[in-house]
């Protein structure tokens, strides 16, 4: 224990010695943690910015729903107000983060929409316009007119597509038929308020908005709704509110999903990402690997003689190699706070106001579901960084493993004679 401090001045010296390299290795360590924290604070960034949107274009990070609604997408399958309130008044205990940013109520039923040139099928949703108009990323797409509000009776709100083959414009009368909750199917004539664009085809052409009460009293439905939805601060404490409310709702008669099972396309588009950025790191993680095994190993392979004469004075084969493997984590450690440095600036000085991708794309695109925003937004965590630093030091600490090993065989006699 008394030669620690010792062994620790040896590596220093030998790091210090071979200037050049190791600064070239430990370069290579802090940019590659820098970019590390950069892809992965640009990767979190935009995948927050996926579900945000996502779940904007459903019906929120947390859905309550009766059990089987999702898929029948029958209005027998629907909850009671004052089901619907219980769901609410569970959404209304959660405090700080948890609080939800917008809540809102649907009564959704597949129908059809016709006019005097054409008919075609579409997702009729009876919404409140006072929180929808908050809560949806259709209800901010306008592009003519207006979207609902809570004085409405007959109006519908409809995607562009939707009105260009149904020949529609503002004011324009077109009639909704569904089925009602006796299972009769009803007419309803409605008129166009607004119009909107999402830039999703299956959306723009395929859903309206009506109010809520409209809704219910055109469908018989009393004052029941077939969703309660919450959007909140971020996605990373969904599991922690559907745990919360599902223990203040305690029924199994309403169904409390998270994003993750309301949107399985979304989330699949979400994971088969993930693991592409997985594969990058692990090329990353290769790369620094090497630079640091190449460097440590090669120091041993040139200094045969020096710790030769080191044995000779005394340093145990097991010192030897302690001295080594100090060298190496010496080299991780520098590079880890020069790569967090670094890593922070590219993120926060160069990229706060995010990262346009517009000039690389002709039209917009699509993922998972969702029109892909082209500004991504890094999002920068400290949980990010202490994980970077702790990958690259794993990485470099195991690279100087097997220069150790390497170190504590060699002969003495061998080494003095070795030029």
């Amino acid at each position: 224990m008394r030669r620690i401090p010792t062994l620790f001045r040896l590596a220093a010296r030998g790091v210090l010695r071979e200037a050049r390299r190791s600064l070239l290795t430990a370069s290579a360590m802090a940019l590659g943690l820098a970019l590390l924290m950069f892809t992965r604070s640009l990767a979190d960034g935009g995948h927050e910015d996926w579900i945000n949107a996502g779940v904007r274009m459903g019906a929120g990070h947390v859905l309550f729903q009766a059990p089987g609604f999702r898929e029948s997408r029958s209005l027998d399958d629907r909850l009671s107000g004052k089901q619907a309130g219980a769901a609410m008044a569970a959404l209304a205990t959660l405090e700080g983060p948890l609080a939800p940013l917008a809540t809102t109520v649907r009564l959704t039923t597949n129908g059809l929409a016709s006019s005097a040139s054409s008919a075609l099928p579409v997702v009729i949703e009876g919404v409140d316009p006072k929180t929808e108009a908050s809560f949806s990323q259709a209800a901010q797409g306008i592009t003519e007119g207006r979207y609902l509000e809570p004085g409405d009776r007959l109006a519908a709100y409809v995607g562009r597509g939707l009105a260009e083959r149904l020949s529609l414009s503002l004011g324009s009368r077109f009639v909704l038929t569904a089925q009602s909750t006796e299972g009769e199917i009803q007419g309803q004539l409605v008129r166009v308020v607004g119009v909107f664009r999402t830039g999703l085809p299956e959306v723009d052409e395929g859903l309206v908005h009506i109010p809520i009460s409209t809704a219910r009293s055109w469908l018989g439905a009393g004052d029941a709704v077939t969703t309660v939805g919450a959007i909140l601060t971020t996605s990373r404490v969904v599991p922690e509110v559907v745990q919360a409310v599902r223990f203040d709702v305690g029924t199994d008669d309403i169904q409390v999903l998270g994003w993750r099972e309301a949107y399985p396309e979304l989330d699949a588009a979400l994971r088969v990402d993930d693991y592409g950025d997985y594969v990058f790191l692990g090329i990353l993680f290769a790369i620094v690997a090497l630079a640091v095994l190449n460097t440590v190993l090669m120091a041993v392979l040139h200094r045969k003689r020096e710790f030769g004469v080191l044995q000779a004075l005394g340093l145990t084969p097991a010192e030897t190699g302690f001295v080594v493997f100090t060298e190496g984590v010496l080299l991780t450690a520098l590079a880890g706070v020069v790569g967090m440095i670094l890593g922070a600036a590219l993120t926060w000085g160069f990229f706060r106001n995010g990262l346009d991708f517009s000039a690389f794309l002709s039209e917009e695109m699509t993922f998972g579901g969702i029109v892909i925003d082209p500004v991504i937004v890094p999002e920068f965590r400290m949980v990010q960084v202490l994980q970077s630093f702790v990958s690259i030091a794993v990485v470099g600490i195991v690279a100087s493993i097997y220069p150790a090993f390497r170190a504590t065989r060699i002969d003495v006699g061998e080494a003095l004679k070795f030029e």
